[in-house]
């Protein structure tokens, strides 16, 4: 079995990242970690990272007549993949508190759950909540609303795991009934090698657990699927159909303009690999089904929220959730990295800047913006952030004025009037934030995970924690500091720390010019141009 201590939790001298959530699924067929960033007067979450480990829990479990034995080589592989989620989490300081690990069916369903949960204990230090069939499903319809503006809508939400499928039907964040049945694909394929007697069984199933006339009490406004499964059926279908849609010209490195959602025909296209959820849909006669992007992992975190998050809401993110919809749906993975990236950048600079009028008003010394900034305008910003490239599924020439055709020119984002959706208020404002986030986006091979604002006599430093490095500017300008410090470096390859090339503040000669115009005061980047120039003394 794997062994070795566990990581040490996060030491209070170290400035933990109140701001950061994460969730860990431990299914029958994948571990999976999940981690956001919320903006905690709002509840408002934007996924950062999310990690999967192909644990296989059901793959050599032995079967009894009553239970499933996890074996010590699923075991020890699951040891290993949560040690490899611990790590991540210590390296971005999480607060334990702000960590929660969920197991579903392969592990509620074992005879030696408590042993798996206490060697998860003594091997890393973690508690193991194993949920019931019921609690899975609720937390799931929490995620889907994180994801779709269903609040007031009755929904029935269907999850397809490695060893269980979920049924769930909501309205307003309640749950009028729920049912999880063991049909998952892992189980499904291990019991089945005929493909007409994995049917049989399955419509035998659905049929005699009484699922089909509970729903049928129900008048459903709309069907949502989530996981892993389904998500794979959306895509697999919207590849399928790239070509079919006219307005989609260009080249594409891959497809990236999701529908999130598939009709039973398009499913039918894909049977082999899909006979459960087929299945389902006969059964319960589904026409069409949307599908999540979210599902277990957010309505754990979406939970969380509610604890911590004074007031929050269920429903009050309907806007931020389409646009991130809207973001996902045009932009392939390695793009939404680079936006949220830009968001996160973009952020610290206006908190920075907001605080300059906080310093002033204060009598402190500093001078007062021309401009004063709220929250609405940082709204504001993040979409702008998550959706200003997202023409870029086109090309590259134009990718703006795309993006805002594509932004302005359709029923995407809910909740923003016209208005607000052409970003007249405080326009140059915001624009010039993002340009200048942007640009340091490109320019600089750091981890912006660790940006943090620290006010000074000598004007605004954002600066990487633990060590912080508090020069001042040379002719009293408003001074932007962003260091690579010692310990983020080691956490890089050499391939990854390079030395910049030039002084940036040169490559970045427009971008500062116009910050200069529209603020009245300098902006300066200084750089650590290798690993030794961010140690610093202390």
């Amino acid at each position: 079995m794997s062994t070795g201590p566990p990581i040490p939790p996060t030491a209070t001298a170290i400035t933990t990242n109140n701001d950061l959530f994460a969730a860990v699924d431990i299914g029958t067929n994948s571990f999976k970690l999940t981690v956001v960033r919320t903006d905690p007067s709002s509840g408002r979450f934007l996924t950062l990272n999310r990690l999967k480990e192909p644990v296989v829990l059901g793959l050599d479990t032995t079967t009894t007549s009553s239970a499933t034995t996890i074996s010590a080589v699923s075991l020890d592989r699951a040891i290993s993949a949560i040690r490899k989620f611990q790590r991540f989490l210590h390296s971005h300081r999480l607060p334990p508190s702000h960590v929660r690990l969920v197991a579903t069916s392969a592990v509620r369903e074992a005879s030696n759950k408590s042993q798996f949960t206490r060697v998860v204990k003594e091997s890393l230090g973690l508690n193991v909540e194993i949920i019931s069939g019921a609690e899975e499903a609720r937390l799931i319809y929490l995620g889907v609303l994180q994801f779709f503006p269903v609040f007031t809508s009755t929904v029935l939400t269907i999850d397809i795991g490695g060893g269980s499928t979920e049924f769930t039907v909501g309205f307003k964040g309640n749950v009028l009934f729920s049912k999880s049945l063991r049909l998952g694909h892992v189980t499904l394929t291990q019991e089945f090698s005929d493909i007409v007697k994995m049917r049989e069984h399955i419509r035998h199933e659905l049929e005699t657990s009484g699922l089909i006339e509970k729903i049928n009490e129900f008048k459903l406004d709309v069907v949502i699927g989530s996981s892993g499964t389904i998500k794979a059926i959306e895509k697999a279908v919207c590849k399928g159909y790239a070509l079919k849609v006219e307005e989609n010209v260009g080249v594409f490195e891959e497809f990236v303009k999701r529908e999130w959602r598939f009709t039973r025909h398009e499913l039918r296209s894909l049977v082999e690999r899909t006979v459960l959820l087929d299945e389902i849909f006969d059964t319960l006669a589904i026409e069409e089904i949307e599908v999540s992007g979210y599902a277990l992992g957010e309505g754990v975190i979406t939970e969380m929220l509610g604890h911590v998050c004074e007031g929050f809401d269920l429903n009050a993110n309907a806007r931020w959730r389409s646009v991130f919809r809207l973001a996902s749906r045009f932009n392939n993975k390695k793009r939404m990295k680079t936006s949220t990236t830009c968001l996160g950048i973009a952020r610290e600079l206006f908190e920075c800047l907001r605080k300059l009028n906080e310093l002033h008003d204060n009598g402190n010394d500093g001078e007062e913006l021309s401009v004063s900034l709220d929250d609405r305008d940082l709204e504001y910003l993040d979409a702008a952030s998550l959706l200003h490239n997202i023409g870029l599924y086109t090309g590259k020439k134009g990718y703006h004025k795309q993006s805002f055709h594509i932004i302005v020119n359709g029923d995407h984002l809910h909740g923003y009037t016209k208005e607000e959706i052409k970003a007249k208020q405080k326009f140059r404002v915001l624009c010039t934030i993002m340009r200048v986030s942007s640009a340091v986006q490109q320019r600089l091979p750091v981890n912006f995970q660790f940006m943090e604002f620290i006010p000074s006599p000598e004007g605004l430093k954002l600066a990487f924690p633990v060590r912080p490095c508090l020069s001042a500017g040379k002719n009293g300008e408003t001074l932007l500091e962003i260091v690579l410090y010692e310990s983020e470096a080691r956490n890089q390859s050499a391939d990854t720390v390079q030395p910049l090339d030039g002084d940036i503040n040169l490559s970045m000669e427009k971008e500062l010019e116009h910050f200069r115009m529209v603020f009245k005061q300098n902006l300066s980047i200084l750089v650590s141009s290798s690993i030794s120039d961010g140690q610093t003394d202390g």
